[in-house]
Parts: structure tokens; sequence; C-alpha cells
């Protein structure tokens, strides 16, 4: 379909509206003046930036039409604009946009790093969205240097920003809040990378990620005002402007917390209640990760919104294997953002956040509301792990243990987590005189092949330690069990000790029988749960189909493995952009058992338009890659398992 009339100019009409420019102090350092480097910025929430650094021949790889309808775009008009990649990757001024970069500081793997800020990232403006109620802010990814780049390029390469591009509009599709990502550009300008981390760079593509997102504003926006830190040394670029941090804390209550504002007249329990719906708000975000198996990877205090939404998509991973211990960030060595930690990783940075509000709160009223946090994301968790199980109309104590029993049991045995969760539904409602080895038999044979070999759990419980305490340890549990009990009582790490032992004492044969009776056990005490959901039903068919409606759209088919978005990016990196567009459409449908063919609008800037057909879960990747085959929702391959994010 050729595009509307009027679309050629669909971009220079968008409605900007840049509220935070207006409302919160700005550094500019005045028309025509070139990009400065990396300096300190006190007094300010945002640098001007004037001179722009375009792109070499920038060109769309893809779009996501249900992000740019949030500014009111097309897709297909915004793929015909003959300015569509320059304006979109911050490569030419959009009329009634305000390049700017955000200052922000801090707590970076738990200790103070004073400045920080919009290093490869400028805000563009905000864009009243067609519902006027709604305001946008349009941000680039990978633009070039800003005073907070801290000595780096400000670029971004296309890997990075196909993996932000699709977890962004993956994770919306999940419903799990985030910020958006409505495009990326890539280009013919080249910087030089360490893709594999193992010092040798190589040449990659610079690329640009257009974000949306009501705003940008992140916990470490409020740390620019600390003093010296005492670990540390290092302090805020505007420490002790007390003045600023009101404004700022008014802008951001006022602009996203309407409620709050109208609601109260004494502004110390204006700020606490906006404090406490934070806290709220994230509690809530953080047991929606857990529950798709979602690690962030790096949740740093500068990476955590002020509104509750998944920011800075870096070394993410969603598991493959259940394993409670699951650091998707080859660099956080010591686990700090592990899957199990993100709980106590975000009380621990709503603590900070507090301290950075200072004297705006009351102290033993911020305090009782971080006391709540841990208690608050414990009821979101287990109510999204009751959806999960189809446990919709009683609340049992027992559905605490159900739960815990049955993630210990994915450990054990290395499930699969998105794909036991997507198969529970499959286990049958209880009848009188079943037999529970003969109606759940088969069920429980389905689940085992989402679990892992025996070989497989022999590496993944292999502890991380030198190989003469290993060997230690090992002799230890052979010839002193009661010695090897005493030392793994103080070392947790030992307890990977115990099941390897194990291990290394049955074969194949005897792990699947014992994982068969384990999951047949499970499965047994889940149906006699699911039985008490019929009390005082008088449909038990309304029931039984609201019980698989609800579990079927909690818990997805497909979500972004690594190594799905890994064959897109090689696809990507060889020129054919096909498999990121076919990507992104399954990704819309998480919930889908069955997939509609769909084809993103093409255009004269765009390469490769997905052609699956309906129903299938599988397409050919084009490109260089290893795993030609792309099977979305299936355990990882063996060379998927060792991607390496850092």
């Amino acid at each position: 379909m050729d595009p509307s009339p009027g679309a050629s100019r669909a971009l220079e009409r968008l409605p900007f509206n840049n509220v935070a420019l207006r409302s919160l102090p700005v550094v500019d350092d005045g028309p025509g003046e070139p990009p400065a480097g990396s300096r300190e910025v006190s007094g300010a929430c945002f640098s001007r930036i004037r001179s722009l650094q375009p792109l070499l021949r920038p060109t769309f790889v893809t779009v996501s039409p249900s992000a740019l309808s949030l500014l009111g775009l097309r897709a297909r008009d915004v793929l015909a604009h003959p300015l569509g990649p320059e304006y979109l990757s911050g490569s030419k001024v959009l009329p009634g946009s305000q390049p700017a970069a955000h200052c922000y500081s801090g707590h970076q793997f738990g200790l103070y790093a004073g400045q920080l800020g919009d290093g490869a990232a400028l805000y563009l403006g905000e864009v009243e969205g067609p519902d006027t109620r709604e305001r946008w802010e349009v941000q680039v990814k990978g633009a070039g240097v800003t005073p907070y780049s801290r000595g780096g390029d400000g670029r971004k390469v296309l890997r990075s920003s196909i993996r932000e591009f699709l977890c962004s509009e993956a994770m919306a599709a999940l419903g799990i809040p985030t910020t958006r990502a409505a495009s990326v550009v890539t280009s013919d300008l080249y910087v030089s990378r360490d893709p594999l981390n193992d010092g040798r760079r190589l040449p990659e593509r610079c690329s640009v990620v257009l974000r949306v997102a009501p705003s940008f504003i992140r916990f470490g926006s409020f740390e620019i005002f600390l003093s010296r830190d005492d670990v540390t040394g290092l302090k805020g670029p505007s420490a002790g402007r007390h003045d600023i941090r009101a404004q700022l804390l008014d802008y951001v209550i006022e602009n996203f917390y309407p409620n709050i504002q109208q609601g109260h007249c004494n502004q110390k329990d204006r700020n606490v209640a906006f404090f406490q719906e934070v806290a709220r708000r994230t509690a809530k975000l953080v047991a929606q990760w857990q529950c798709v198996g979602f690690c962030h990877g790096c949740l740093n205090t500068d990476n955590m919104s002020i509104l509750g939404l998944t920011l800075d998509y870096g070394p993410f991973g969603f598991m493959d294997r259940f394993d409670p211990d699951f650091v998707c960030n080859a660099s956080d060595r010591r686990g700090r953002y592990s899957y199990k930690a993100q709980p106590s990783v975000c009380y621990w940075n709503l603590a900070r956040l507090a301290e950075a509000l200072g004297s705006e709160l009351h102290a033993a009223k911020a305090k009782a509301v971080l006391e709540e946090f841990i208690p608050t994301y414990e009821a979101f968790y287990l109510g999204n792990m009751r959806r999960k199980l189809g446990l919709l109309r009683r609340e049992e104590a027992e559905d605490r243990e159900l739960v815990s029993d049955l993630l210990h049991l994915m450990h054990n045995t290395g499930a699969d987590f998105t794909n036991t969760f997507h198969l529970l539904s499959c286990i049958p409602w209880p009848e009188e005189g079943d037999s529970e080895w003969t109606t759940v038999g088969p069920v429980v044979d389905v689940l085992l092949e989402q679990c892992a070999s025996i070989e497989e759990l022999k590496v993944a419980n292999t502890p991380t330690m030198e190989d003469r305490e290993l060997a230690m340890i090992l002799s230890m549990a052979q010839t002193d069990p009661v010695m090897f009990d005493s030392v793994a009582a103080d070392r947790p790490e030992v307890e990977t000790m115990r099941q390897l032992k194990e291990l290394l004492g049955t074969d194949q044969d005897q792990l699947k029988e014992k994982q068969r009776n384990d999951w047949i056990h499970w499965a047994s005490r889940y149906r006699r749960r699911l039985a008490k959901e019929c009390d005082g039903a008088s449909d038990l068919s309304a029931v039984k189909q609201e019980r698989l409606g609800v579990m079927s759209s909690t818990n997805p088919r497909v979500v972004l493995r690594n190594y799905i978005a890994q064959n897109a990016i090689q696809a990507a990196e060889q020129g054919d952009y096909s498999e990121v567009c076919r990507v992104l459409r399954v990704l819309e449908e998480p919930y889908s058992s069955t997939l509609e063919s769909a084809e993103l609008p093409g255009g004269s800037n765009t390469r490769g338009v997905g052609d699956q057909k309906a129903g299938e879960l599988k397409c050919q990747a084009k490109g260089d890659c290893d795993q030609p085959r792309v099977i979305y929702d299936s355990k990882p391959p063996a060379w998927g398992r060792n991607i390496c994010i850092t």
C-alpha cells in the first residue's frame, strides 16, 4: 500500500511538548558549539546538545508498529519517509525536538560512582500521543558523545541494538512494564569493539535504537545531589543542591503521579506516598520478572526506573534451565545481580533512593515503606504463581509450599523454565477413580523431555572453586560424610557438591526413573490442590476452562532466549534483517498457540520481510549462522548455552 497523503511529512509534524526541559535546570553551551568531551555538569538535570553526530548512510533494520503507534505514527509511513533513518537515529534534528542528555549518578555493583549520565543516549523531546492525556519521551541510544560519555565514543553497535529492541518489545507483549523500542537504524560508520571480551577488537557497525517511555528518569537521577561518599570518595555533581532536588521531585510527582499530587496537601506526606508507590511498582515489576525467568543483569540504581519500568537492556537474559543462582551477565562474577538476588537488590536500591531524597521524606515513614517491600513483593509473586498454576478461586496455605517444591524439583531435574510452566496446563483435572501413574504419566514423560541430561546436570553442579579445593571436598564426601556435612553447612556452594556426589553415583536410566517418580509425586499434589478449586462451584466445566484460559495467557510459549537473538544478530550482521523482523512478530504474540501470517510493511529503507506460515514456530535464518534452523519454543541448542553476554 502506498503511503497516505501527507505521510512524507508525518515525522515533521510530530507534536513535541518538551516539558522536562522547561521544568528542570538545563546547561546549554549555545548554538553552533561542537560536542564537548566528558565533564562534570553541576546545577543541572540536562545538557542541551546543539551539534549532532550523524551516521554514515543510515538505514532501517526494523521498526515496531505498536511502539510507533504510541507517537501517532504508522510503520509504513516511517519506512517510506526519505529522511526516516536520519530522523530516527539522531542524525538529523526532528522539527520541534530539542536534543539533550540527562545527568544522573548511581550506585554500580554496590558502590557510589558519582556522575554518570546519558553517555550514549539523547533525549529528543516529548511527543503528545494520539490520546492527548499521554506524553511520550523519545530518546535515541547510540547517537554519539555527550558530556556524560566518560571517555567513550557514545556509540552502540548492531548486536546490542537488536537485543535491546527485541527485548523491549518482548517485555511489552508479555505485559511487563517496560520502556519501548520503536526502531533500529544501522549505518556504514564503524567503531572498534571486543564482542567476545577476549581482547580481540573488531570493527562493528554503529547502530541506534529509538526508545520511547513516559520518562527515563531513574533512581540515579536523584543521586546527583549526594555529598561525598565515605567509601569511594566521590560526590554528586550537584551535591547539596536541595533546591534542584525538590524541583526534580515536584516535576516527577506532578507529571507522572498526578493522583498523589492531588491527594495530599502536606508536602512530606505527598513525598512519602510517592516513595511508597515507587516501592509498590518496583515490587510488582520484579515479581513479574521472576515469574517469566527474566534476569536484568545490571540492576544498578541508575538502571532503575522511577516509574517502575524495565529500563536499560544490556546483559539481560531469560533463563533456560531453571537455576535460582542464574547469572546472565558474565561480568558479574560474584552474582550480585543473580536471578534469586533481584528482589533483595531492588530493596537495596530503594533504600539508596530514600537516602538520596533525604529530608524530602519523613525518615521513620520511609523506613516503614522499606519494611513492607519484601512482603509486598512476595504477595505479588505468589499471586502471579497461582495464576501460572491455574489456582484462581481459592488461596490455600499450601500454595506457597506447592510453588516452592515445584521450583526445587525444576532445579534438581534441570527443567526448562519457560517450557515447563507452559506444559503444566496439560496435567489433567482430577477425576474420580483416576490412577495417578496412568493419568499423569504421559504428561510427565513430556515434562521430562524439558529436563537436563545427567551430563548437563553434572556440569551445572560443578562448583566454581580451585581444583585442589574441589578434589579435597570430593574426597571428603567419600571418606568422611559427617565432616562433609559439617563443611557443607558453612559453605552454601558446597550444596552443589552434594548434588554432584549423587549424580556421580547414578546413571542416565536411574536418573530418569527418579525424576519421573518425583514429577509424578508433585503432579499428584498439584491435582489434589486443583480439586479444591471446585468447592462450591456449580459449573465444573467453567472452572476447568477458566484454569486453561488463565494458564495459557500467563505462561508464555516463547521468550527472547539468547540463541534466538543471536541468530537474528548473525543474519543482520550479514545484511539480512528478515530474521529480526520475523522474531519480532513471534515475540509480539508470546502466548499464542499458533502464529498468524504477518509481515512488516516494506519500504525503500528496509531489507528483509518475514514470510512465516500460520501455525509454525520455526523458520530459516539466513546468514552465516552455526544453527540455521530456528525453533523459537525449544530448549536452546548446545551452542546456545555458551553465549557470553557482558
